[in-house]
């Protein structure tokens, strides 16, 4: 996954939220955006667009963006700096058997996670499903084994970055045949008609999509929120591939033969771009 692009009301509010509690570093700051990230890498970026107004919750677009830290050190680190700082931000925790993550909604209402991996060769496949749960994980305790002294001080510039996008859409099938028939990812995890999990390259998902709130949700119109969801293919020609496949079966696309960018049923943007 790459950088998720939010629209907000309020730029200096988001960049001190996503800087100063979560720890993600500054890389650029103009008058109407901001690029943040960790090692020069951006994961978010910030559009100042004060025009906007909320969406209803029922609306589609963003349920989470979430950053995946490489050792439970740094994820604590990042949490605590988070709870210090913003102490009411905190939404929930829960061990998801092959994670361990933990919640959060930023100042303007965009949900946020930050998560830890399990080694894969403790993941549970079957049948081409990944087995996941919503169990009970303490944040104290998580904190109390996991926080260094040095953590608990200062959030250091580790390679954390977006791991998975959860999207609020309005219906499970429809989101199938989109992003698994349609793009290409494979569906690891179903949830009746609430909630589907895909991914590619065995990993448990990359993108999340979900009814909990939107059933029934329509093309979204701009709102403050979800502005993009980028994804990094290996090669130029998987793009180009992608491009023909949606061209085929009716999506507009943009392509310039470097990016190409098109939208999901509900409008929600998707930005591909090859991995250097």
């Amino acid at each position: 996954m790459g950088a998720v692009t939010l629209s907000v009301g309020n730029l200096d509010t988001m960049i001190d939220y996503y800087h100063r509690g979560i720890g993600l570093q500054v890389l650029e700051h103009g008058t109407s955006s901001a690029a943040l990230g960790r090692q020069g890498v951006p994961s978010l970026i910030l559009e100042h667009k004060p025009s906007l107004k909320h969406a209803p919750a029922s609306a589609a677009g963003l349920f989470h963006t979430a950053f995946l830290f490489p050792q439970q050190s740094e994820l604590a680190s990042s949490v605590f700096s988070v709870a210090r700082n913003f102490d009411t931000s905190f939404t929930g925790s829960s061990d998801h058997l092959v994670s361990k993550a933990l919640y959060f909604d930023d100042p303007e209402g965009n949900g946020v996670e930050l998560y830890w991996d399990r080694p894969r060769s403790e993941w549970t496949w079957e049948n081409g499903a990944i087995a996941m749960a919503t169990n009970r994980l303490d944040p104290n305790v998580f904190l109390r084994e996991n926080l260094t002294a040095e953590g608990s001080e200062t959030v250091a510039d580790t390679a954390a970055s977006v791991g998975h996008v959860h999207l609020k859409v309005g219906d499970i099938s429809t989101a199938e045949k989109f992003y698994v028939h349609t793009v290409g990812f494979e569906a690891t995890a179903r949830y009746g008609s609430q909630a589907l999990f895909v991914a590619a390259g065995g990993y448990h998902h990359h993108l999340a999509m979900n009814t909990w709130q939107s059933r029934g949700a329509g093309d979204r119109t701009p709102a403050l929120g979800l502005g993009e969801v980028s994804v990094r293919l290996p090669r130029i020609d998987d793009i180009t591939a992608l491009e023909q496949r949606l061209r085929d079966r009716g999506v507009a696309t943009r392509y310039d033969g470097q990016e190409l960018l098109f939208n999901d049923p509900w409008q929600n943007t998707v930005r591909i771009r090859v991995d250097y």
